[in-house]
């Protein structure tokens, strides 16, 4: 929970960074403040091109962060209502959206992204569309599971026959009952749709330079590894303990629902 604040308080602050993120001649490959050659005026260092790696980690998070949960919000309001309609279903419309579903998550999201971003040409802006189409799918056929299960409980037949309406069984019976299932999905998503993003970076796909978008750092560093550390490592270490939060969070959020629930 306190990495999950850090990022998001990175995201108010990044318009307020510590240092411009320009070039600075004068002050390349500064260590970190705790190096003995390092300054505090640098906490985490300078790159190649003497600016300072905390701003621009944070000016990042932004762009890495703050745009995987933007993917994810634009592929869970698409996908759950799909998969909440597929799985209400029957017939030639439930089998041909189920098949459909299989074929498309017969291929990796990051394979699907980086088809689109080759498609679209690189940059971040085309990397998110990439991602948000690549993980609709994901979200279509686990809701479609979900709802198609809840469904066949005998609570639901009940309801049936009682006369209710699908709105009020969907309303009142099914989302009720798989909102955990959902929030598990969301978190999940938005772990993949960071190493996607991050992974896209990398290899010179998605963001580009001098967008201090982490996986682009990352990429851009990668020739560093051994004369200035720390332009790789930190980095990493974020991209790190981003996902690591998003997943405790998810977690959390569904086991504190399902205590609610019980």
């Amino acid at each position: 929970m306190v990495l999950f604040r850090l990022c998001v308080i990175g995201l108010i602050w990044a318009a307020n960074r510590p240092y411009p993120l320009d070039f600075q001649t004068d002050n390349l490959f500064q260590p970190p403040s705790w190096n003995q050659s390092g300054h505090v005026d640098n906490f985490l260092g300078t790159d190649d091109l003497g600016r300072d790696l905390l701003s621009r980690i944070i000016y990042g998070c932004q762009l890495t962060f703050g745009g995987g949960l933007v993917v994810v919000l634009v592929a869970a309001l698409i996908g759950i209502p799909i998969g909440v309609f597929s799985g209400m279903s029957k017939g030639i419309k439930a089998s041909i959206l189920h098949h459909v579903m299989d074929t498309a998550l017969s291929i990796p999201s990051l394979l699907i992204a980086i088809m689109v971003v080759s498609f679209l040409g690189p940059g971040l802006e085309n990397t998110l569309i990439a991602i948000a189409l690549a993980q609709i799918p994901q979200f279509i056929r686990f809701t479609y599971i979900a709802v198609s299960t809840e469904v066949q409980k005998e609570y639901i037949t009940a309801i049936r026959l009682d006369g209710a309406t699908n709105y009020r069984i969907i309303k009142n019976g099914v989302l009720p009952n798989i909102a955990d299932s959902i929030i598990f999905q969301i978190s999940r998503s938005f772990s993949s749709s960071l190493i996607d993003i991050t992974a896209l970076g990398f290899i010179g796909i998605g963001a580009q330079a001098p967008l201090p978008e982490w996986g682009a750092m990352l990429g851009g560093s990668k020739d560093l590894l051994f004369s200035a550390p720390w332009t790789v490592t930190l980095p990493g270490c974020v991209i790190m303990m981003s996902i690591l939060s998003v997943n405790m969070v998810g977690e959390g959020l569904r086991q504190a629902m399902l205590e609610g629930v019980d």
